[in-house]
């Protein structure tokens, strides 16, 4: 990987972080997760390296990127949520969680790429809606350390401010590295949680990689995220293929008034790093969750697939099994439980349905034994 090549050979890129050392690492070593030096998931992984390698070079869909400016909501926090919950998603994977009194900002990517140089990697399509400094924070939750998730340049500005910072174990050194003091910094492996206020933040299993030098050293651990406020509840999917444990997610932590689940940047050729859209909506009914705002689309492009069809197959699949799903514009901030109408803002566009390009995820990393997809549960949608 040609970004990985380059943080590498720049012994001065601050934004790569640091490796976990000292009582860090000894925490990390003690983790159930903690395999052969690195952190591996408990189901394997399946991937088609060579297939989805020819692919991104010898072909791309059409439309993924928009052919047109993506117009933004500046949003205004002067007043609570009347309901006391809302969120802002802010585009890919970044959000500001409004829940019962305490405010979390999830995965910040205010830089310009996702990348460890401002001057290689992808690129995001729009401005972010408003001044990360300006938004008000309590706490910061990171789900893992690639770049489109732990930005750099993100986390010194909000050096400056009073927030907490919890996230996966390990990932506490690159915040130390980067001047956040240790006694902001609680660092969680699947399971545990912490307490912010009236909040608890449990961190919960995902099935992912981590790693800022290499896509996937994993010496950082990686996960999901649960929000349990005084009277309400969010999950966080954070990257995530699927997994054996939503089930078990829903049942400790929920139910849920909103998740907020990573419905896009797959393929076909690695489909258990990433859910995908079908899989997105499955793994939001196994949480038991109400509403369904999908992320980890809409602001860059880390697949080639076009850029609106994680929305357009969420709605489809969501459609089918009579869930609820927000689609707020980027910026825009909604009440999960009381809001208005979603109105489509981004454009009709050329895009795949699932028959065509289908993500199916592996049961334990073998081609031959996938998930079973969900059949369609609305007579009214059915073919």
């Amino acid at each position: 990987m040609l970004l990985a090549g380059v943080a590498v050979m720049s012994t001065h890129c601050t934004a790569v972080g640091a490796r976990p050392t000292g009582e860090r690492l000894e925490r990390v070593m003690r983790s159930p997760q903690w395999h052969h030096g690195r952190f591996e998931n408990p189901q394997a992984e399946w991937a088609d390296t060579t297939g989805s390698y020819l692919r991104l070079l010898g072909r791309s869909e059409p439309d993924t990127r928009p052919s047109a400016p993506i117009e933004t909501v500046s949003p205004t926090y002067a007043v609570p949520p009347a309901s006391g919950l809302a969120v802002t998603w802010f585009g890919h994977s970044s959000a500001l969680v409004e829940i019962d009194g305490v405010n979390v900002l999830i995965d910040p990517l205010w830089s310009a790429r996702a990348s460890p140089v401002g001057w290689l990697g992808p690129a995001r399509w729009f401005a972010p809606p408003t001044k990360l400094e300006t938004l008000p924070v309590d706490v910061v939750v990171i789900s893992h350390d690639h770049y489109d998730h732990l930005d750099y340049e993100s986390i010194v500005t909000l050096k400056g401010t009073r927030a907490r910072f919890v996230v996966p174990l390990g990932i506490g050194a690159h915040l130390e590295q980067w001047g956040i003091q240790r006694e902001r910094i609680t660092e969680l492996d699947w399971w545990e949680s912490t307490q912010v206020g009236g909040l608890q933040i449990a961190a919960t299993p995902a099935r992912h990689a981590s790693g800022r030098e290499f896509t996937k050293s994993n010496r950082t651990l990686w996960a999901g995220f649960a929000f349990i406020g005084t009277g309400h509840r969010v999950w966080y999917s954070g990257d995530t293929g699927f997994h054996d444990e939503f089930a078990h997610i829903g049942e400790r932590f929920g139910p849920f008034d909103v998740t907020l689940v990573e419905s896009g940047q797959y393929d076909p050729n690695w489909p258990d790093v990433h859910l995908g859209p079908e899989l997105a909506v499955e793994a939001h009914r196994r949480v038991r969750g109400a509403a369904l705002l999908p992320v980890h689309w809409g602001a860059l492009q880390l697949a080639p697939h076009p850029w609106i069809e994680p929305v357009e197959r969420v709605l489809v699949a969501a459609a089918c099994l009579d869930v609820e799903v927000l689609t707020p514009r980027p910026g825009e901030r909604v009440e999960p439980t009381t809001h208005p109408p979603m109105k489509r803002w981004w454009p009709n566009a050329a895009w795949r349905p699932a028959s065509q390009a289908p993500v199916i995820g592996t049961k334990n990393g073998q081609a031959a034994e996938r998930i079973a997809l969900p059949q369609c549960t609305n007579p009214r949608l059915e073919p």
